[in-house]
Protein backbone atom coordinates (compact mmCIF):
# COMPACT_ATOMS: atom_id res chain seq x y z
CA UNK A 1 0.00 0.00 0.00
CA UNK A 2 0.93 3.39 -0.14
CA UNK A 3 -0.66 7.18 0.03
CA UNK A 4 -1.79 9.06 -2.64
CA UNK A 5 -2.82 12.54 -2.04
CA UNK A 6 -5.32 14.18 -4.98
CA UNK A 7 -5.37 17.69 -5.35
CA UNK A 8 -8.11 19.82 -6.15
CA UNK A 9 -7.88 23.34 -7.25
CA UNK A 10 -10.43 26.20 -8.11
CA UNK A 11 -10.50 29.87 -8.82
CA UNK A 12 -13.92 31.07 -8.80
CA UNK A 13 -15.22 33.87 -10.37
CA UNK A 14 -14.37 37.64 -8.70
CA UNK A 15 -15.92 38.21 -5.11
CA UNK A 16 -17.41 34.70 -4.74
CA UNK A 17 -14.27 32.88 -3.16
CA UNK A 18 -16.45 32.17 -0.31
CA UNK A 19 -18.62 30.68 -2.10
CA UNK A 20 -16.40 28.35 -3.54
CA UNK A 21 -15.15 27.69 -0.40
CA UNK A 22 -18.75 26.70 1.30
CA UNK A 23 -19.54 24.50 -2.29
CA UNK A 24 -16.09 22.73 -1.58
CA UNK A 25 -16.52 21.97 1.98
CA UNK A 26 -20.01 20.84 1.54
CA UNK A 27 -18.92 18.26 -0.99
CA UNK A 28 -19.29 14.46 0.31
CA UNK A 29 -17.61 11.66 -1.18
CA UNK A 30 -19.12 8.54 -1.61
CA UNK A 31 -16.26 6.74 1.43
CA UNK A 32 -13.96 8.79 3.85
CA UNK A 33 -10.25 9.34 2.91
CA UNK A 34 -7.63 8.72 5.71
CA UNK A 35 -7.49 12.79 5.96
CA UNK A 36 -8.74 15.86 4.05
CA UNK A 37 -7.85 19.87 3.64
CA UNK A 38 -9.43 22.27 2.09
CA UNK A 39 -7.40 25.76 1.87
CA UNK A 40 -8.04 29.27 0.70
CA UNK A 41 -5.69 31.22 -0.94
CA UNK A 42 -5.72 34.74 -2.80
CA UNK A 43 -7.47 35.32 -6.22
CA UNK A 44 -10.45 33.37 -4.94
CA UNK A 45 -8.66 30.21 -4.84
CA UNK A 46 -9.64 27.26 -3.10
CA UNK A 47 -7.77 23.64 -2.82
CA UNK A 48 -8.43 20.17 -1.30
CA UNK A 49 -6.25 17.50 -0.72
CA UNK A 50 -7.25 13.94 0.26
CA UNK A 51 -5.41 11.46 1.28
CA UNK A 52 -6.06 7.74 0.58
CA UNK A 53 -4.63 4.63 1.34
CA UNK A 54 -4.47 2.40 -2.45
CA UNK A 55 -2.62 -0.03 -4.04
CA UNK A 56 -0.84 2.91 -6.32
CA UNK A 57 -1.47 6.31 -7.59
CA UNK A 58 -3.31 5.26 -10.56
CA UNK A 59 -6.24 3.30 -8.00
CA UNK A 60 -9.63 4.37 -8.12
CA UNK A 61 -10.53 7.23 -6.04
CA UNK A 62 -13.41 9.64 -5.21
CA UNK A 63 -12.71 12.86 -6.54
CA UNK A 64 -14.61 16.49 -5.70
CA UNK A 65 -16.98 16.71 -8.93
CA UNK A 66 -16.53 20.45 -11.20
CA UNK A 67 -18.46 23.22 -9.70
CA UNK A 68 -21.34 24.69 -11.47
CA UNK A 69 -19.34 26.51 -14.47
CA UNK A 70 -20.57 29.97 -13.36
CA UNK A 71 -18.86 29.94 -9.98
CA UNK A 72 -15.54 29.41 -11.68
CA UNK A 73 -13.23 30.86 -13.91
CA UNK A 74 -11.90 28.27 -15.57
CA UNK A 75 -12.14 24.12 -15.26
CA UNK A 76 -10.50 22.57 -11.89
CA UNK A 77 -7.20 21.88 -11.67
CA UNK A 78 -6.26 18.21 -10.45
CA UNK A 79 -3.54 16.47 -9.71
CA UNK A 80 -2.51 12.79 -7.83
CA UNK A 81 0.83 12.63 -5.60
CA UNK A 82 2.22 9.07 -4.76
CA UNK A 83 3.74 9.87 -1.02
CA UNK A 84 7.46 8.72 -1.05
CA UNK A 85 9.19 10.29 1.83
CA UNK A 86 7.82 11.52 5.13
CA UNK A 87 9.48 13.43 7.84
CA UNK A 88 8.20 14.05 11.62
CA UNK A 89 8.62 17.45 12.60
Amino acid sequence: MTTVTLMWEARAVQDRGAELLEWARAQQLPYEPARRETFRAPQDRVLVLTWWEADSVYAELPELPEPDASLITRPVHRWRFESVDTEAT
